[in-house]
């Protein structure tokens, strides 16, 4: 199941938003990582993010959920939609970055361009979901926004240091 088409229908938008949910989990899943591991090196800023970042993923995933729920439809095993998650967002491991801020700006660059591309393809579809569509766009296009003002908040610690 592809972001890069269009959106067909409820089950459809149902497992992208499902994607969304676990990739959010991925996200504050490594936030707490670096957080645990790292807690003795962590300074009070990077700390201060990472735990903003986590706080950010689990407000996402509800959001998420309840759309996924308003949809009504059967989910996916959360097996399914994590293995694909991995296999499209998950090609990287914490330590593979140099540095937790350069983890955490990958992060926030793929959450976003993750809903982008979903916003896209619910744009383009002229499917009708059981779903309010306006209400539907606007929650996506608020955690968009939430995950670009990341990318920034991000991108200026890393300039500060």
């Amino acid at each position: 199941m592809s972001v890069s088409q269009r959106v067909s229908s409820d089950d459809q938008l149902a497992r992208l938003l499902q994607i969304g949910i676990v990739l959010e989990q991925v996200v504050e899943a490594r936030a707490h990582h670096h957080t645990e591991s790292l807690e003795e090196e962590l300074d009070e800023e990077v700390e201060t993010l990472l735990a903003e970042a986590a706080a950010e993923s689990a407000d996402h995933r509800g959001r998420l959920e309840a759309l996924v729920d308003a949809l009504g439809v059967d989910s996916v095993p959360f097996e399914e939609i994590e293995s694909l998650v991995d296999a499209r967002y998950g090609q990287t491991r914490p330590e593979d970055f140099d540095g937790v801020l350069y983890d955490q700006l990958c992060n926030e660059e793929t959450a976003y361009k993750f809903y982008d591309d979903l916003i896209g393809a619910i744009v383009e579809s002229d499917a009708a979901f059981s779903l309010d569509r306006s209400v539907l766009l606007e929650t996506l296009r608020a955690i968009r926004e939430e995950e670009a003002e990341g990318v920034s908040e991000v991108t200026a610690v890393m300039e500060r240091r």
